[in-house]
């Protein structure tokens, strides 16, 4: 069983760069991610290998066949749901995380239905300039998990810098 930590989830991801910066990333800081689907890709596509290079082997990636099965075991788990999404009204930056989290980021191209929005515990946005619709989601992802890891004192060398 996965020690308790945050997580990051994809709903339906449609775009294979995207996804695979993400698990690029989430492989470098030993992040566990789930994918919900249907994805709007095959995992052998060849842009969504190249985006996650060799990095797939060393992620913990579970894959869900929809929203339900994916709730039903976030329910299972006691895990919080944290929305990344340009309708919340808390920046990120004032949110508070904790290590029971699971950052979920939706479609590129759609976001997440409003069944997502409902269950979400909590919903987060970046602060950006007025009239700018989004960041890209790999860019948002990165900047709510590096916050959330840092609240959690959960990066892979965190006990090392502490300790020197």
């Amino acid at each position: 069983m996965t020690e308790v930590m945050v997580r990051l989830a994809l709903y339906q991801p449609d775009i294979p760069q995207n996804t695979g910066t993400m698990l690029r990333m989430a492989a470098c800081l030993g992040i566990p991610v789930e994918i919900i689907e249907p994805a709007g890709f095959d995992v052998s596509d060849r842009n969504f290998r190249r985006a996650g290079l060799d990095y797939l082997d060393a992620l913990e990636i579970t894959r869900r066949p929809s929203w339900r099965a994916f709730e039903a075991s976030r329910a299972e788990r006691g895990l919080r749901l944290v929305l990344a999404t340009t309708k919340a009204a808390l920046p990120y930056t004032e949110a508070i995380f904790g290590p029971d989290d699971v950052l979920l980021l939706g479609r590129e191209s759609a976001g997440v239905l409003e069944e997502v929005h409902a269950a979400a515990d909590i919903r987060v946005r970046v602060p950006m300039r007025p009239g700018m619709r989004a960041l890209n989601v790999a860019v948002s992802a990165a900047m709510i998990l590096g916050e959330a890891l840092r609240q959690t004192a959960s990066f892979p060398d965190a006990g090392e810098a502490r300790a020197a």
